[in-house]
């Protein structure tokens, strides 16, 4: 079959292999001030693990992790209960990945 393909001018490339992280399919949304790192620097733990990040909570979210000084976004968390993750339990959960 792959010679019949070749045959007809089918092209065979090497793909890269995707890695599934440890948190794949999981959408994150910060809020508040993080003691311990930068918003950008936890966008990218979370991205390298494979997670998402939003700038919303909604129905999907899975986390919210939250820092000092939170605002609305926590109140939505809680609304719709999404898991709050306070910062010494993200870094734990980080930890855990890595």
């Amino acid at each position: 079959m792959i010679a019949t393909y070749l045959k007809y001018g089918g092209l065979i490339r090497e793909v890269e292999a995707q890695q599934v992280g440890a948190l794949q399919g999981q959408t994150f949304v910060l809020t508040g001030t993080l003691e311990q790192m930068g918003r950008s620097e936890a966008k990218a733990a979370i991205e390298a693990l494979g997670g998402k990040v939003s700038g919303s909570v909604s129905k999907k979210t899975t986390y919210v992790v939250a820092g000092s000084d939170p605002g609305s976004k926590l109140a939505r968390a809680t609304e719709l209960g999404v898991d709050v993750l306070n910062e010494e339990d993200f870094f734990a959960m980080l930890a855990k990945h890595t």
